[in-house]
């Protein structure tokens, strides 16, 4: 047998109650104890503090997110005008941006399939993504023009 302080393990306690229980409960007790720390500890670590708990569609709702029609269109609309712009590029800017950032490649997997250096890919993607942004620039500010 062993004593343990209640005030320990349950915050409504507000003065010190001292209890004799069986080995196995204390065991079990200071178990829960380290494991919900460890919990705070990882909660904090990785800045997760939401609760799936703490409404039934909690999950649904972080999982599912339902557009408006309006959003919908729009949407499809910016993903036109970003296929369009993409299908400017030239062929081996466009072949490495859409390797890289639409079939998750990584540079040196994009590099070894090219026969190349990581390092010529890496700034060919580069100059591609600023050629990318001119490109959107001129499309937004000439939007007639952009077919």
């Amino acid at each position: 047998m062993r004593k343990i302080n209640l005030r320990d393990y349950y915050p409504f306690y507000t003065h010190d109650v001292i209890v004799e229980v069986p080995d196995e409960i204390a065991d079990l007790l200071r178990e829960y104890k380290l494991a919900d720390a460890a919990y705070i500890l990882r909660t904090y670590r990785h800045k997760a503090y939401f609760s799936l708990d703490y409404d039934a569609n909690v999950e649904r709702d972080a999982l599912v997110i339902v557009l408006t029609p309006a959003e919908i269109l729009e949407q499809k609309e910016e993903n036109v005008r970003l296929y369009q712009a993409i299908a400017l590029l030239p062929e081996k800017q466009r072949n490495r941006i859409t390797s890289h950032f639409l079939f998750g490649m990584s540079i040196s997997e994009i590099a070894k399939s090219e026969g190349s250096g990581v390092s010529s890919v890496h700034e060919g993607i580069q100059r591609g993504l600023r050629r990318l942004k001119n490109i959107l620039e001129k499309m937004e500010s000439d939007p007639e023009n952009n077919a």
